[in-house]
């Protein structure tokens, strides 16, 4: 989402203007950039406060032009670029102001941080599942469910539902079984954190994907699933855009893992060595516990029985479904062991 018209074009020069002039011109609009054209509306750079404060350093006066100022290396964007990969450029190289710019090196837009990293609300669901019982990480889930364990003072349940709100997402469900009335008693119906939330109560648990028959009301739009463990640093916004984009039925967020085989390889076609590969590194893709899922994949669910979500992908797999994998980079940790907790709490996501 970029600002408006009307700002961006207040925040233009041509790139004969003066010091004098930029200097009223960033005073005026507040926006701390110029966006610099020729007469012919190209697009030439930018200029910041920093732009000029080191062009006066180095004797300019207010009234020479601002073109030696100009970073003419600015960062710009097409105007099809979506959101997360602005804010992802945004981060990367510490800027806060991007130009957008169209085919004919014209100017049609300017995102600025404080308008790109507040979502707009999302309609669409998020299904938390909590209700594992958590017995790898025992003595912390005797009298704790697994997603209310603290980190940095709060649950990790709550650490995933503050991540999806910066998202725009305020609807969540929550898949609840073990010690839920924790969970119910710490949220209750969501109105104190500004969310909505619903519970899906297990009498026993269904897996990841089970619990899914009984979510009531149903969905009308595709919706975000995610174990209560995964502590990631992925857009729950991206994961669902690629799925819309995409046209997928189903959509699982997966992530590449290595593993170095221990011993040297011996290759060989019957009993002839044909060559050797020294402790190979082997490559491959796990789930990563994030999913987005069309509200008809619920119809391969049987009411209150067992099913975890790779059996579900597999059901839609054979029902001719289009089944995607969203391959993720984002820092991820799936808190099953307590050295996973020891490492959450010292903020070591890999």
């Amino acid at each position: 989402m970029s600002i408006s018209d009307a700002i961006w074009k207040s925040a233009t020069l041509f790139v004969d203007a003066t010091i004098e002039e930029a200097i009223s011109n960033l005073d005026k609009v507040g926006i701390r950039i110029i966006l610099v054209t020729n007469r012919d509306n190209t697009f030439v750079g930018t200029v910041s406060d920093g732009d000029i404060r080191r062009g006066l350093l180095k004797g300019m006066l207010l009234k020479d032009p601002i073109e030696p100022v100009v970073n003419v290396n600015a960062l710009v964007v097409p105007p099809q670029m979506d959101r997360d990969m602005v804010m992802q450029l945004m981060l990367a190289n510490k800027v806060q102001q991007i130009p957008i710019i169209g085919k004919d090196e014209s100017i049609t837009g300017l995102h600025l941080w404080d308008d790109v990293s507040v979502a707009s609300p999302k309609e669409n669901i998020m299904v938390i599942m909590a209700g594992g019982k958590g017995t790898r990480l025992n003595p912390h889930t005797v009298n704790c469910p697994k997603p209310m364990l603290e980190v940095e003072g709060k649950p990790m349940l709550k650490h995933i539902v503050e991540r999806a709100q910066s998202e725009g997402f305020n609807n969540f469900f929550f898949a609840i079984h073990y010690l839920g009335e924790m969970i119910e008693a710490y949220f209750g119906t969501g109105e104190k954190f500004d969310i909505s939330v619903g519970y899906i109560k297990e009498e026993t648990p269904l897996g990841t994907a089970g619990a899914l028959s009984l979510l009531e009301p149903q969905s009308t739009l595709p919706f975000v699933v995610t174990n209560g463990d995964v502590i990631t640093d992925v857009s729950y916004r991206g994961i669902l855009d690629f799925h819309n984009r995409h046209k997928a039925d189903a959509t699982m967020a997966v992530r590449v893992y290595e593993w170095q085989h221990p011993f040297g390889v011996v290759e060989t076609d019957g009993i002839e060595i044909t060559g050797f590969d020294e402790k190979p590194v082997i490559k491959n893709y796990i789930n990563a516990g994030v999913y987005v899922l069309e509200p008809g994949c619920l119809g391969l669910l049987q009411k209150n029985q067992v099913c975890d979500m790779p059996e579900l992908f597999e059901r839609l797999k054979n029902a001719g479904k289009k089944v995607l994998a969203y391959p993720m980079h984002e820092p991820w940790l799936d808190v099953g062991r307590p050295e996973d907790l020891d490492k959450l709490r010292n903020n070591e996501k890999t």
